[in-house]
């Protein structure tokens, strides 16, 4: 048994991710996510997935800073790629308004879009929101329960959490959850039931404490997670196995041992 990096980008590491894994690997992570943001990414993340399966999976999709990328040709690429066994998910989608490198309205088309891809091929997805928590509730309100995944490198507000768990989906936390300043983001962390729970790097980015300053790496990732047991009043050993028994039911592609 070991942890599972539901969210990193093995593409944007500084060092190789044959190195990578092998350190996270001694670190007791056994599978690793490898994330999909935009038209020129997907091929790279399917075939280091590829390489690496079942240790690696992927998903395919547009962030939505790219969204002014997606068209019907990059639609019809990821579609026709959805049902390989190493694409687990259908993401990086989702909503950000913080930056403003695509359009709202533009990111909303494609967020829409890709989500029905993903209730067409009865795949879960990985969200990325960022400052629109209204919007993207209200997007997924939309799909009436019929989409399924993990809100990823949780920062929003218990009101948020509260309203992604009433839809059917699971939240995921970052090394966010144990910077200094993030008493608020511990608080949604106690709140999310432990069935609902998973823990990810997001690396490069996002390094947590105490590798504050470092470049992040899916080794990392048991950093937040002995954090997030703190916080839950369980065993690291307890997180662990809630951990993959949830990452075993969202991503059945995995196939778990």
């Amino acid at each position: 048994m070991g942890w599972i990096d539901v969210h990193t980008h093995l593409n944007f590491l500084e060092e190789t991710p044959e190195s990578a894994l092998a350190v996270a690997r001694a670190a007791g992570v056994e599978r690793f996510i490898t994330i999909g943001t935009e038209p020129k990414d997907l091929e790279v993340v399917l075939e280091l997935a590829r390489a690496h399966y079942p240790e690696v999976s992927c998903t395919l999709g547009v962030h939505p800073n790219e969204a002014k990328l997606y068209a019907d040709e990059v639609e019809r690429f990821i579609e026709a790629r959805l049902q390989e066994k190493e694409v687990v998910a259908v993401g990086e989608i989702g909503l950000d308004y913080h930056y403003d490198d695509s359009e709202p309205e533009t990111q909303r088309e494609a967020f829409r879009r890709q989500l029905a891809l993903a209730v067409k091929h009865g795949l879960p997805v990985e969200i990325h929101t960022r400052d629109a928590e209204a919007d993207t509730v209200a997007i997924l309100t939309e799909f009436g329960g019929r989409v399924r995944g993990l809100l990823h490198c949780f920062t929003g507000t218990k009101w948020l959490a509260e309203k992604a768990l009433d839809l059917g989906l699971d939240i995921s936390f970052s090394g966010v959850v144990t910077f200094k300043n993030a008493d608020g983001l511990r608080d949604v962390a106690r709140f999310v039931p432990l069935d609902r729970l998973h823990v990810e790097t997001d690396a490069p980015f996002l390094a947590p404490t105490p590798m504050r300053g470092k470049t992040n790496v899916p080794a990392y990732v048991v950093h937040t997670a002995r954090r997030v047991a703190e916080l839950k009043g369980v065993s690291e050993a307890e997180l662990m196995a809630a951990a993959r028994a949830n990452a075993g039911r969202l991503f059945p592609k995995l196939l778990l041992p």
